[in-house]
């Protein structure tokens, strides 16, 4: 662990002095070609860029709107007719990346989406309670293949989306439940 924190901790402090290194030499080489004013620009362009790219890192779960909510669903043919309200919106990981959003649906959205996934033709009444679309499947294809379930549990509907992708991509697994006793939906994408 202790080196995998220390490797890490100099690629990121090689990989900012780079970066440093560049914005200076911006400004020096204009400004020791007699192009001070350019130098300046070139410099303050970088560096501008440079925040730019980290705020959106830092603050990605604040920069999440509705059009990237129904963008989401609409991957899975999930269509919110209605107004909804985002209620949270999480993402993150290093090695395995996740993101997951909840929202507040309307009852006619709800009722439309249960309908959807009752009427699968993959649709199972009841399943095992620690059921997992993943397991048995394959992790990585170099066709395109994809596995769906629709089901329910205790308390969600439930649709499920796996797609393993090629070697050296991590596959991608999706999960959409709606609320049996709220209004609520709540996306789920984990890439591990």
């Amino acid at each position: 662990m202790d080196s995998f924190v220390i490797f890490w901790g100099l690629s990121i402090l090689l990989f900012i002095s780079i970066i440093v290194g560049l914005i200076y030499l911006a400004y020096w080489l204009p400004k020791r070609l007699g192009k001070r004013k350019l130098g300046l620009w070139l410099s303050g362009i970088l560096t501008v860029g440079l925040l730019t790219l980290i705020v959106a890192t830092v603050f990605e779960d604040q920069f999440f709107f509705k059009s990237d909510a129904i963008e989401k669903l609409k991957e899975h043919n999930v269509e919110l007719i209605d107004d909804f309200k985002i209620l949270s919106n999480e993402s993150g990981g290093f090695m395995d990346y996740f993101h997951q959003f909840r929202l507040t649906i309307s009852p006619a959205d709800k009722e439309r989406l249960i309908d959807q996934i009752k009427s699968a033709d993959n649709y199972e009444d009841e399943v095992q309670d620690m059921f997992d679309l993943r397991s048995g499947k394959i992790r990585y294809s170099d066709k395109d293949t994809s596995f769906t379930a629709n089901y329910q549990d205790g308390s969600n509907y439930i649709y499920e989306y796996y797609k393993p992708n090629k070697q050296g991509y991590t596959p991608t697994w999706d999960r959409i439940s709606i609320s049996k006793t709220e209004n609520k939906l709540n996306y789920e994408r984990i890439l591990d």
